[in-house]
């Protein structure tokens, strides 16, 4: 098993006799620190390349191989293949070379470990890191199909982690070949790591781009779970279970997997390759759209919507008790029943709006707005979406949290809604100050753009905001409008990516096609609300720096409106059709008894 070009912090091999004769053939051009890796078709050193003083990282194709000329050949072949890769997630490789008996190439060295090194020592990845780290591989594993090669070797040990930045690399196209070139590439051996090869490899079939699919969906199967899906006790048992047992679903292993990248992994090991995605270009779109939208909410933000947005828990128990004790205070005061159920009834609904008026209070003071709790509670929302248990052993989990889901929703409607907007006010009232806002970079573009125009025209005097009494509403209605693209934006890019891009003229390309379409008709519309937001917010700042005036804003407006108007129109010609898919179908007209009988002729 290689690793090629992993650093590792301590560790040297020993100065064996071959590190010297190696060194000796390379002295004036490289100098050999240490053995990195070895496998069965090369031992990788550390070195620094003298002209250039920098480290690199050689691998050596074994001397007893190289002795054999087609090996030897084809190593080269292979060697040259592989450095005609220019990918920034593959490692690239400088040079190929023959000194006396040695033959090698010297490739970039990266600071850092291997995918299976890092699973191996701090166990599964998180979902959204490996999500990253697979569309990076996927990147380089496209790029490469399209020049023609296929890597054949796609497993942990070959997938590098850069220290410094976390950027995935691939390494080791070292048993990769032409697609063109397969045929000779043939043995009687199976090549490759038998725990992540794919089915029609291990058969001993032709491999192509669909075989390193598979082996990226063990990868994935992996990473998140850490462990792989078929294991055995000898290598030809491993190779069986792939070529005949389907792989389970990665949610039996790993329940936390997000169900979209679930189904991404899932669909890579498809024993069919033409159920699996169909090129890397596509998986990379699959699990890029995994990733799009899902922002970090800051720690208060969050903990707001989990804990301080709510009223539950043994707290509760605690107002009745003093309210019960202050209403038979008052109605002994009074000599009367009615003031004392006033005042516990009273008491019921304003200490609750208290409390929360309160921690609306905190919130405000740490820089949030209560437009910021609608992306905090839809957030909150969808992760909780996301974590539902799929397998059947987690049954509970899963009814646990669409429990939690039903309270998010409850409170996120009441802090959204009438009775959150008046709490803010309430809050904002008994604020001493302003508190200074932060940037939010959880914040909607379309929002953070829509907040700052609010308080630009908040900050113009009097006689103008008169003057442009109606941006207020343009404003929220661009904001309204764009965060209704937005999300069918998000919800039709899901169903894009899931639908195979394949050639031809099936149903599925005229589907595949106009969702395409529809997709880029919401995005150019989004765009265009956006852009609409930022002139108007564009138009406020140079009117309060003194270079603008009201009537050029005046014509910013009218635009935005048109705009808006346009978005509304789109809107309900997509609700128009949403409506008519959803009718029943009428029940089909009996066909008529008399049809087609001659004149004067009944039914028979």
């Amino acid at each position: 098993m290689n690793q090629p070009i992993l650093g590792t912090p301590k560790g040297t091999a020993p100065y064996d006799d071959l590190f010297v004769a190696f060194q000796s053939a390379l002295a004036g051009r490289y100098s050999l620190e240490r053995e990195l890796g070895r496998g069965g078709m090369g031992i990788v050193y550390l070195a620094r390349e003298v002209r250039l003083d920098r480290p690199v990282a050689l691998k050596l194709f074994p001397p007893a191989l190289a002795a054999v000329p087609s090996l030897r050949e084809r190593f080269l072949r292979e060697a040259r293949t592989a450095a005609r890769l220019s990918h920034p997630h593959i490692v690239p490789i400088y040079t190929v070379d023959e000194v006396d008996r040695f033959v090698f190439f010297a490739m970039a060295y990266v600071d850092g470990e291997t995918l299976g090194a890092r699973v191996r020592i701090r166990g599964p990845l998180p979902p959204s890191e490996a999500a990253r780290m697979l569309r990076e591989v996927a990147w380089a594993l496209g790029y490469a199909h399209e020049q023609g090669v296929v890597h054949r070797d796609v497993k942990p040990d070959n997938i590098l982690i850069e220290a410094a930045t976390g950027r995935a690399l691939v390494a080791d196209f070292g048993i990769a070949g032409l697609r063109q070139d397969a045929s000779t590439q043939q043995t009687s051996e199976v090549a490759g790591t038998p725990e992540f090869m794919g089915p029609e490899q291990a058969g001993g079939a032709r491999v192509d781009a669909q075989s390193d699919l598979y082996s990226l969906g063990v990868v994935a199967f992996y990473a998140l779970s850490g462990r792989v899906p078929f294991a055995g006790a000898t290598s030809a048992e491993v190779l069986a279970k792939h070529m005949t047992q389907p792989a389970p679903p990665i949610a039996e292993h790993a329940p936390a997997v997000p169900r979209r990248i679930a189904r991404i992994v899932d669909a890579c090991l498809a024993k069919d390759p033409a159920e699996r995605p169909a090129g890397a270009a596509q998986l990379a779109e699959q699990l890029a759209a995994t990733l799009e939208h899902r922002k970090e909410l800051p720690v208060a933000l969050r903990a707001f919507v989990k804990h301080d947005a709510r009223i539950d828990g043994p707290g509760v128990l605690l107002i009745p008790p003093p309210l019960m004790a202050a209403s038979v205070g008052v109605a002994s005061f009074f000599l009367a029943v009615e003031p004392g159920l006033t005042t516990f009834f009273a008491g019921l609904v304003l200490l609750p709006a208290g409390v929360l008026a309160y921690r609306a209070r905190r919130l405000l003071k740490a820089g949030f707005e209560h437009s910021d709790l609608a992306v905090a509670f839809k957030s909150e929302i969808e992760r909780g979406r996301a974590l539902v248990g799929l397998s059947s052993g987690v049954g509970y989990l899963a009814l646990l949290q669409r429990r939690r889901d039903i309270d998010t929703e409850f409170w996120g409607k009441l802090w959204t809604g009438l009775i959150g907007r008046w709490l803010f006010r309430v809050a904002r009232a008994v604020l001493p100050r302003r508190a200074i806002p932060q940037a939010m970079t959880h914040r909607p573009t379309e929002l953070a753009i829509a907040m700052a125009a609010e308080q630009l025209f908040a900050e113009l005097p009097k006689a103008t905001r008169r003057q442009l009494g109606g941006l207020p509403a343009v404003v929220h209605r661009l904001e309204a409008d764009a965060q209704r693209m937005r999300t069918q934006l998000e919800e039709l890019q899901e169903v894009v990516v899931d639908v195979p891009a394949r050639s031809g003229r099936s149903p599925s390309d005229h589907v595949a096609r106009a969702l395409r379409e529809e997709r880029d008709t919401v995005q150019q519309q989004l765009a265009d609300a956006v852009a609409a937001l930022e002139n108007i917010r564009l138009g406020l700042l140079r009117l309060r720096s003194g270079v603008g005036t009201v009537q050029s804003l005046t014509t910013d407006l009218v635009a935005a409106r048109a705009v808006g108007e346009a978005v509304d129109l789109l809107l309900e010609g997509q609700r128009e059709v949403e409506a008519e898919l959803a009718r029943p179908a009428l029940p089909p007209i009996p066909a008529d008894p008399t049809a087609g009988s001659r004149p004067g002729e009944g039914p028979a």
